[in-house]
């Protein structure tokens, strides 16, 4: 069954309980219990959750420029692979979240607590809220910072956010023409420009782990998503060809 079948089946809402399992709840019909603990909670708990975080904090975001524009729901549909006949219900879950008065941070709070210490997992979520932001072309000042918040909910330091800025808008220009910073190889690597040559390929390695689909997968990604994930890491080993062309090591 697809992640997409499992949310509108309402599985796992009971299980994630919180503000996440409200909204499956709300739309599949059904009350939540108190979620399980970070720990109890299976695969498909994971799956449901991840995806479930995506669709809400894409709605609450787009409150941040105040506006929804076709070119972002044509590419939520299209980088996440949503069949027509599940799109209503994805549209029920967007529109739950997006009408309902509380704010973002219970929900960015709950998704950080459900995957704390998966780095890598919760740099997914933000890098497809990235993706939907800049789809219409212009990047607003507004969803830049509540990225930044959601980030920082997740535990992330502002160091770490600017790396996921950088690995996300580095050189990007879009039509509204607000340019950000150009893409910085070794800040995409995580390493600063004084580190040895073992210690770039050290964490290169590092990254390719992390941050290989099936490692993600593992952890609670669906297959879904596949495809932002393989786009990151195409930008981790584009940014190490970069260096090691500059440096001249192999």
């Amino acid at each position: 069954m697809s992640v997409w079948g499992k949310v509108i089946g309402g599985i796992a809402g009971l299980a994630v309980g919180g503000p996440i399992g409200a909204v499956i709840g709300a739309v599949a019909g059904h009350h939540v219990v108190d979620k399980k603990k970070a720990g109890e909670l299976n695969q498909d708990d994971k799956q449901v959750a991840f995806t479930t975080a995506v669709i809400v904090l894409s709605a609450k975001m787009a409150k941040a420029d105040g506006r929804v524009t076709r070119d972002e729901v044509d590419a939520f549909k299209q980088l996440f692979h949503i069949e027509p006949e599940d799109v209503p219900t994805v549209a029920a879950i967007f529109d739950e979240a997006k009408q309902n008065a509380e704010g973002f941070e219970p929900y960015a709070e709950q998704i950080g607590d459900m995957f704390k210490g998966d780095w890598h997992l919760l740099e997914e979520i933000i890098g497809a809220q990235f993706h939907i932001a800049k789809a219409d072309g212009v990047i607003h000042p507004g969803e830049v910072e509540y990225l930044r918040k959601v980030a920082l909910l997740f535990g992330f330091t502002e160091r770490d956010f600017d790396r996921l800025q950088t690995i996300y808008l580095g050189g990007w220009q879009g039509e509204g023409g607000r340019s950000f910073r150009a893409d910085d190889a070794y800040q995409v690597l995580g390493v600063s420009k004084e580190a040895s040559d073992a210690d770039i390929k050290k964490a290169y390695r590092d990254l390719v782990r992390e941050n290989h689909p099936d490692t993600l997968m593992a952890k609670g990604m669906p297959e879904e998503f596949i495809e932002l994930a393989n786009e990151k890491l195409a930008k981790i080993n584009d940014a190490y060809d970069r260096i090691k062309k500059a440096r001249g090591f192999s």
